[in-house]
């Protein structure tokens, strides 16, 4: 097949971005800092595919337990709650069984368990949304024809098909006391449900060495033609890997100044400070939690590095 020769200018400069970002993130000791302001990163796109649009602040507010999830209490008309966006964004790649991954989850949870917060907030999103990305989510796993960003470009394709221009019918749901309840469908743009895989797709299909759960690179209307779907792929994955890049940057200058805290051998200090470069403002009782520490020695941790 012929390429356009704006696909074979653009292949080799994105790919080689990707190839640097992901190789520099097997080095780096600040690469799960990274990969957890990666996710929020991530899934703030996602909600505004979605239709709800936020930035990675209104999260941090979230997970810090400033605020509760973003958009639920301003009376908005959304189309679905930022809760259960955020839940699928994060369920999308715990596939991942990667060390850094699942340590990098883990603390998540340990501050916000997403599961927990979607079943409160955003249980009928989860009813109507959930099928569709559960079957997004098998397609997305399935094995890869060739390493290519054009063999994912043609999966995602196909999912678009089945996913977003499926006819949407009634869901049937059970309440508590037994009931069926049928549920009649939304007219919503679902594209976003594609998005959610996109960055355990590439690495699915060998592009990565690890879900980089940034690597959202889809429009809120993505083409259908596979060339053309390519084609924006390959811009937006070489502008998103040049963010991350200096991302990175970024973490690794102000890393080592939270290794420079003035603090005991056996201080926790350190590594609070490394834990705010991701979750900027943890209340004390979660900080209680991630280091096993006393309440009143997370009041004092909280203290110090204020």
């Amino acid at each position: 097949m012929v390429t356009s020769p704006s696909t074979d200018f653009s292949i080799g400069p994105a790919m080689l971005m990707l190839g640097r970002l992901d190789g520099r993130l097997q080095n780096s000791p600040w690469a799960d800092i990274w990969l957890a302001r990666a996710r929020l990163q991530g899934a703030a796109q996602l909600a505004g595919l979605a239709g709800v649009p936020i930035d990675v602040r209104h999260l941090q507010h979230w997970i810090c337990g400033r605020t509760p999830p973003p958009r639920a209490s301003e009376g908005l008309n959304d189309p679905v709650s930022v809760a259960a966006v955020f839940h699928l964004a994060i369920e999308a790649g715990v596939g991942d069984k990667g060390p850094l991954a699942r340590a990098t989850l883990n603390v998540l949870r340990t501050v916000l368990d997403d599961r927990s917060e979607a079943e409160v907030w955003a249980g009928s999103d989860l009813a109507y949304f959930g099928p569709a990305w559960r079957q997004a989510r098998i397609e997305a796993q399935a094995p890869y024809p060739s390493p290519s960003l054009r063999s994912v470009a043609d999966r995602i394709a196909a999912m678009l098909k089945t996913v977003v221009d499926a006819d949407q019918s009634a869901v049937d749901v059970m309440a508590i006391d037994g009931r069926t309840l049928t549920l009649e469908p939304r007219v919503r743009d679902r594209a976003w449900l594609v998005a959610s895989h996109v960055p355990a797709m590439l690495h699915h299909a060998g592009l990565t060495l690890g879900t980089l759960p940034s690597l959202i690179l889809l429009p809120k209307f993505p083409p259908h033609n596979v060339g053309e779907l390519t084609d924006v792929m390959m811009r937006s994955l070489l502008a998103t890997c040049q963010s991350g890049l200096k991302d990175l940057d970024w973490i690794e200058r102000q890393g080592s100044k939270a290794l420079a805290v003035s603090a005991t051998r056996r201080s926790r200090a350190p590594l609070l400070a490394r834990l705010a470069l991701a979750y900027p403002g943890l209340r004390p009782s979660a900080v209680a939690r991630l280091l096993e520490v006393t309440p009143q020695g997370a009041r004092k941790l909280v203290a110090k590095l204020a």
